[in-house]
Formats: C-alpha cells, sequence, structure tokens
C-alpha cells in the first residue's frame, strides 16, 4: 500500500466480521479484506494501515462501539443514514464486499448521507432511558394479562382499583379460583412489581445526573412538559443546532405526513416512517395532556379539532406546537452556556 496521501474506507459492519474496502481519491482500489469484529483485531487492522484516512460505516446495531473504538485511529469516522443509503440497498447484484466498497465511493465523492452520531456518554444514558421505557411497557403487558386472566374464568373486579397492592391482594382471598391460576396472577403481579419498581430507579438516576438537571429544569418550565419528556428530548436531540428551523425538527420527530409531489401535484400520506420512534411517542403522550395545563395549547387543540373534527389530528398539532417550544428553550439554553464558556 502506498503511504502518499490519504485514504478513504468504506466500512460494512456486521456482528461476527467487518468487509473495509481501501480506495485512494482518484477511485483506484487499494486493499479490501474482512477482519473479525473484536476490539484486539481492529486495533490490529487500524495500527497496520500505513496513510491517513478517511472512514464511512452504515448505521446498524453494531456500528457504535466500531465507531467509538476507530475514532481515534481516522481523520474522521461517518456514520451513514441507511434511509438514504439507496445505492447499496438498490442495488441488484449485492455483498459484503460491494457494500464497502460503494461506502468508499460515497465517501470519496462527498455524496456520503451522514447523520448525527451522539458522543458516547449520551448514548448510554440514551440507552438507559430507553431501557426504562421498555421496562414501563412491560408493565402495562403485565397489568393487560392480570386483567385477562380474571377475565378468563369469568370474575368480577374493580378496574380503576385492580393494580392496587392492598385491593389486588384482598382481591385473591375473596375470589375462588383454580390453584393454577392463582399462581399465575401472583406471578404477574410480581413482574409487575419489579417493573414498576426498576423503571422507577432508572429515571430517578437519570435526574440526578450533574449533566442534565440545568437543562431538563429550563425545558420543565415549559407548560404540560413533565420529566420524561424532557429528559427524551435532551438525550435523542442533544445538540437542538443541528436543525435549521423548526420544520426540521418536527420531521425528524414524526410529526408530519410525507409528501409527494410531481408535474406540480402534491400528495400527502400518513405519518411518515421515517423519524425517531421513541421521540414521536413520548412527544404525542405528552400532547394529550398538554391542553389542560396551557392556554395557548388548548385553543390550538380546540382550533384544529373545529377545523378537522378529528382529536388525532388535534393532537399532532399540540404536539408540533410544543416541539416548536422545546426547541426554543434549548436552542436558548445552548446560546446561554456558549456565552459563559465564552467569558
Amino acid at each position: 500500500m502506498s503511504t502518499r496521501g490519504y485514504y478513504y474506507i468504506g466500512l460494512d459492519v456486521h456482528k461476527k466480521s467487518v468487509s473495509f474496502c481501501v480506495m485512494e481519491p482518484d477511485g483506484t482500489v487499494v486493499k479490501e479484506g474482512r477482519v473479525v469484529a473484536t476490539r484486539g483485531a481492529l486495533t490490529a487492522w487500524a495500527e497496520s494501515l500505513p496513510g491517513r484516512w478517511y472512514g464511512g460505516m452504515e448505521a446498524t446495531l453494531f456500528s457504535g462501539w466500531v465507531y467509538d473504538h476507530l475514532q481515534g485511529y481516522a481523520l474522521r469516522l461517518a456514520v451513514g443514514d441507511p434511509g438514504r443509503l439507496k445505492a447499496i440497498t438498490a442495488a441488484k447484484k449485492k455483498s459484503d464486499a460491494l457494500d464497502a466498497r460503494m461506502l468508499a465511493n460515497l465517501l470519496r465523492c462527498h455524496l456520503f448521507p451522514e447523520c448525527f452520531m451522539a458522543p458516547s456518554t449520551v448514548r448510554e444514558l440514551r440507552r438507559v432511558l430507553r431501557y426504562r421505557n421498555k421496562m414501563v411497557r412491560e408493565s402495562t403487558r403485565m397489568k393487560n394479562h392480570i386483567s385477562g386472566l380474571l377475565m378468563e374464568t369469568g370474575m368480577e373486579y374493580n378496574k380503576k382499583q385492580l393494580h392496587g397492592r392492598r385491593y389486588f391482594a384482598r382481591l385473591l382471598e375473596q375470589l375462588e379460583l383454580p390453584p393454577s391460576v392463582l399462581n399465575l396472577l401472583r406471578m404477574t403481579r410480581a413482574g409487575l412489581d419489579f417493573f414498576q419498581s426498576r423503571q422507577g430507579y432508572l429515571l430517578a438516576a437519570l435526574a440526578r445526573d450533574s449533566r442534565l438537571q440545568e437543562r431538563m429544569e429550563r425545558l420543565r418550565e415549559i407548560a404540560g412538559v413533565g420529566q420524561v419528556t424532557a429528559l427524551t428530548w435532551m438525550l435523542e436531540i442533544w445538540d437542538p443546532n443541528r436543525f435549521r428551523n423548526r420544520r426540521q425538527a418536527v420531521s425528524y420527530c414524526g410529526l408530519c405526513s410525507a409528501q409527494r409531489e410531481s408535474a406540480g401535484k402534491m400528495q400527502r400520506g400518513p405519518l411518515s416512517k421515517k423519524r425517531n420512534g421513541h421521540l414521536q411517542t413520548i412527544l404525542i403522550e405528552a400532547a394529550k395532556l398538554a391542553p389542560r395545563y396551557d392556554a395557548t395549547l388548548a385553543a390550538v387543540y380546540d382550533r384544529t379539532l373545529a377545523s378537522t373534527g378529528r382529536r388525532n389530528l388535534a393532537t399532532l398539532a399540540v404536539a408540533r406546537k410544543l416541539v416548536g417550544y422545546l426547541l426554543a428553550v434549548d436552542r436558548r439554553w445552548h446560546a446561554e452556556q456558549k456565552r459563559k464558556v465564552a467569558a
């Protein structure tokens, strides 16, 4: 391999291996191959490269640790948006080696569709928050399972008090249930208690993090924005200045429909699937409650409901308004921090 200049390297990352293609600026393929996806093997491979290089890989489940591990060896390392890498997904002939070569070519031609990569510390906190949200979903499943077991056996119960500990204990003593159903109810209740306690613990740990407290307090000054909404916005967005305007932020949160325009005709479909699903879920849930706490948001909801007659569209309008509030407050906070650092 030549030691002059620099190289472009495409990395096709998988669970057990990483295919690579080393390419010169003029498109000449210098070396292709495959390396085992372990930290030691990647270190030895990176140290064996004789020149400086720019790297690019597709965003997958395994890209995060590879990105962190190789970042110190590359001049610049980029992660590509899978939805915009049409040159790979639409190819007639597809293999790991060809995918790595295409990534290197896109880098070389400055056409690589790079996506935002948050710092590793932020991704660690984001992982904790997403796991907490998963525990909330599991708690809901456990509650539904308890109700389903009681309905299967034809037992009457108070729906509002069913998941209270005292009421549930009295209910098991009063009802005449088969032993198998009693055991399943106790096991499900134990799982529900575990998930509820753990998700509360994880949320409290995130709220106490010194890197998030001041920013979270500022965001929570917005009416209708609670602890979970503020944490989700911070950890999923992290840098609000990567959006040029509110429309881009709304699109990223999945609160607008896909647009199709051709020959002067424009069509709108359902909500686009190209979005951050975690943010979308939390913002829609927040938008259902926000009109109770803010007169402006209540007016937006009522006006949209009166014009469309659809509650879902009214909730979406409130969610878009919330995105505008969050983006403005978060940008102002970031500007204040920059001024403090400069001073």
